[in-house]
């Protein structure tokens, strides 16, 4: 069960916050996403907190003109979870469940945002992701998604964005629970699997309705952990059977095309149509980052910034395998075609038979 709690970073277990217990592992961590209809500006942003490791970090990133530019930060926590403000970044819930504000004022990089996310549609409360390596638990976690609109400004250099909540959308999380943190762990489960993960995640919007869907599935193809919704601004229904099937970018881990398939939703089928227009590498917030990998300690406060030139970034460099692939979506199945946005976020490590994938990190031919 969710609560108003569940906006703030102070989970002890995987569980919703009316449970309570502690991991060295644990996290609690906000993501979000923007983007405008037009295609002209995306941008993204993330804050982790690592109790057990008395760490906060933080990311900004947006995409501009060819560019990603990322402002990455982390501090000592000094165990007060409650300040979700890292050097440059700050995110505060001023309403739970509905009204949020990301800020970044970095201008030695020429970044500024300072943006107001409000709830299109209700939380959705994901199934718990439990997974284990062997005799180890590498994965337990609750997740609440949920769509939105944005308000106010973000400027890149010179050039400042007023963000209109008529054409101005995206997504923002919430996920707490037990994964891999910080330092590896320098004796690795004996018994542990080789490494696999197969991921699909695509929050989308649509006028009067947002769409979610996730798939986690083993080297065979077999989901572990999967869901398809549709929402409106009050409610929204779970399908009985969802299904995806992607193409893919020959040299790639990367998606051309996919489609989502939905059974039985409200009486209805729903396919859905992902055709990507850009690309985010979440590197740029963190994740599989050599330098700001979430949890690492880098003293009591230090900052970083990067760019990412995205006509010449490396696709097959794994640790660029992790993408959000910012995509035009086409909704059929509902007595009309409706036309949204979305990203569809991918990660694929390993083998995947659905797909032809063979060994840790070949690539599509």
């Amino acid at each position: 069960m969710l609560t108003k709690a569940d906006d703030y970073p102070i989970h002890q277990t995987p569980e919703p916050i009316a449970y309570a217990g502690t991991d060295r592992n644990f996290y609690d961590r906000y993501f979000f996403n923007g983007y405008d209809r037009e295609g002209e500006l995306f941008f993204a942003a993330a804050l982790g907190v690592y109790p057990h490791l008395n760490v906060m970090d933080a990311s900004f990133s947006v995409i501009h003109d060819g560019k990603q530019h990322n402002v990455h930060a982390s501090k000592t926590l000094h165990m007060e979870r409650l300040d979700t403000q890292v050097g440059p970044i700050e995110i505060e819930v001023l309403e739970p469940l509905r009204v949020l504000r990301v800020v970044c004022e970095d201008p030695d990089h020429g970044i500024h945002a300072d943006v107001q996310f409000t709830a299109r549609v209700p939380a959705i409360e994901e199934p718990r992701f439990t997974r284990r390596q062997g005799s180890q638990t590498i994965m337990d976690i609750t997740r609440l998604t949920q769509n939105g609109t944005y308000t106010g400004t973000v400027r890149v250099g010179d050039q400042q964005f007023e963000l209109d909540p008529a054409t101005f959308w995206g997504t923002r999380d919430r996920s707490w629970g037990i994964r891999s943190v910080g330092m590896r762990d320098p004796q690795p489960n004996p018994y542990g699997n080789a490494p696999q993960f197969f991921w699909l995640w695509a929050p989308l919007n649509f006028e009067d309705y947002a769409t979610f869907y996730h798939l986690n599935a083993d080297a065979e193809g077999e989901p572990w952990n999967t869901m398809g919704r549709l929402a409106n601004s009050t409610d929204s229904a779970e399908s009985q059977r969802v299904a995806s099937h992607l193409d893919y970018q020959p040299g790639t881990r990367h998606a051309s095309h996919a489609t989502l398939e939905f059974a039985a939703i409200n009486g209805n089928d729903l396919t859905i149509e992902l055709v990507p227009q850009a690309t985010f590498y979440m590197k740029g917030l963190g994740y599989g980052h050599p330098e700001w990998g979430h949890g690492l300690y880098h003293g009591e406060l230090e900052t970083g910034y990067d760019v990412i030139d995205l006509a010449t970034v490396a696709k097959q460099d794994p640790t660029h395998f992790h993408i959000q692939a910012i995509c035009d979506a086409t909704l059929k199945g509902l007595g009309k075609e409706l036309r949204g946005q979305g990203v569809l976020e991918q990660l694929v490590i390993g083998p995947f038979a659905p797909y032809g994938f063979k060994e840790l990190m070949d690539v599509a031919e």
